[in-house]
């Protein structure tokens, strides 16, 4: 009689310890999870139609804090200007310091040194002829000073970018330190993130790295598993003991 009481006990008192630590885990998973996203990222609500399709007006985005120094080509950034305006602006690198920049070849696409690159992202609807329209609806070229970013809207109909300030000192450019942050993803509505284009992989300096967005919500996820796990399990561990107990005495 003892010894099975004393049985009972103990998987009683390591089931508690072991759902104890999984609440404990969880906790510093989740909390740890939410606190390395505040610490990382910003949340900026996009205000026109300059990015789209990429982004919309309206959409949520989440952009990793970062220095102008790891920007790469490709990269969706946001940045302050004061020639441009005094506002936070979203817009795409295509350009970095050295870079000839163009539009448009003979096929309607963006050169960066004299390299195409084809720009899945932007929308570029038929022509009348029933081809697809070129990378940008005026044609342009541009030398991007030391220290510059060349940038880009994907909406490049209306988009006021580079191009609208070629005649400026360093032909539309953009400081490296005038970039605040780069966006990674889409929060609401939940696209989800935003890749790096391929098309710039293959340039000297490749593309960026992904942000650590996922890691951090694999660490929010994971624990809050492991709470709900470690809460539940004790209710049903008690339950299935007593029915255990029950079973026993009838017999």
């Amino acid at each position: 009689m003892s010894g099975t009481g004393s049985k009972g006990d103990g998987r009683g008192r390591l089931g508690a310890m072991v759902s104890g630590l999984a609440v404990a885990v969880g906790c510093v998973l989740f909390l740890g999870g939410f606190a390395w996203a505040a610490v990382v990222y910003q949340p900026y609500t996009i205000p026109t139609d300059s990015m789209a399709p990429t982004v919309n007006p309206g959409d949520r985005v989440l952009a990793e804090r970062i220095d102008g120094a790891d920007v790469r080509r490709g990269d969706v950034v946001v940045f302050t200007d004061e020639v441009w305006a005094a506002t936070p602006m979203v817009k795409r690198v295509v350009g970095v310091g050295g870079d000839e920049v163009a539009c448009c070849d003979k096929d309607g696409r963006l050169t960066v040194n004299g390299t195409p690159v084809d720009e899945p992202y932007v929308a570029q609807s038929p022509t009348a002829g029933g081809g697809k329209a070129p990378a940008s609806p005026q044609e342009f070229s541009a030398t991007v000073p030391r220290g510059k970013l060349f940038l880009l809207g994907d909406e490049r109909a209306t988009s006021l970018d580079s191009r609208v300030h070629l005649q400026d000192a360093g032909q539309g450019s953009v400081a490296l330190s005038a970039v605040q942050a780069r966006v990674d993803a889409v929060a609401w509505p939940m696209n989800g993130m935003i890749d790096r284009p391929a098309s710039f992989a293959a340039l000297p300096g490749g593309v960026s790295a992904a942000g650590p967005l996922p890691l951090q919500l694999g660490a929010i996820l994971v624990g809050a598993a492991l709470i709900l796990g470690g809460a539940v399990y004790g209710p049903v561990a008690a339950c299935l003991g007593r029915r255990k107990a029950s079973a026993g005495g009838a017999r």
